[in-house]
């Protein structure tokens, strides 16, 4: 789920910076911060914007910096156990296919893919169901649901479970029919 949230931090400013309009440093040292991180209360930070209620700024003896209070909003992608999410197969492989939900890759391992039978092309790469003839391959678009998260202290490190097997979820093309 994408959320927008109002965070309040302190910001360090190295003397580096202090030739440099106040706010636009501020932006891009929060953008360092938290940009492209995971946190266990917001998810993965994807943008931080609005910088406002800029603290004048304090220094502390032996530390030549200025450091300032401020709010910003930032922009994240937390995946939650149950949401159904839509996502293109970034990915085939013979265990199951990655889908890609924002700025992460789940797996839909084999076994959640469809209540078929599937066999593993590796010449496409595809799966293709024994009865139903259904081909999932790389670029289809499909609903899924979150079926286990497990954010870690990285994106590439985050892993997401899916499933495409109750009513209603799988490659769109399978529903129009």
């Amino acid at each position: 789920m994408y959320r927008v949230s109002t965070i309040s931090d302190m910001v360090r400013v190295p003397p580096k910076y202090f030739s440099t309009e106040i706010n636009s440093t501020l932006v891009h040292l929060l953008r360092e911060k938290y940009e492209r991180k995971v946190d266990k209360d917001l998810g993965i930070v994807l943008s931080i914007w609005n910088v406002r209620d800029v603290s004048e700024g304090s220094v502390i003896p032996g530390d030549g910096a200025s450091y300032h209070r401020v709010s910003f909003d930032a922009l994240s992608f937390m995946p939650e156990v149950n949401e159904v999410v839509e996502g293109d197969v970034s990915e085939v492989v013979e265990f199951g296919v990655f889908v890609r939900m924002g700025p992460l890759d789940g797996l839909v391992h084999l076994s959640q893919i469809t209540n078929d039978f599937l066999s593993y092309d590796k010449k496409v790469p595809a799966f293709i169901g024994k009865e139903s003839k259904k081909l999932l391959k790389k670029g289809d678009v499909v609903k899924a649901k979150i079926s286990t998260v497990s954010l870690k202290s990285t994106i590439p490190e985050t892993r997401a479970g899916l499933t495409m097997r109750p009513e209603g979820l799988g490659k769109l093309d399978w529903m129009k029919k």
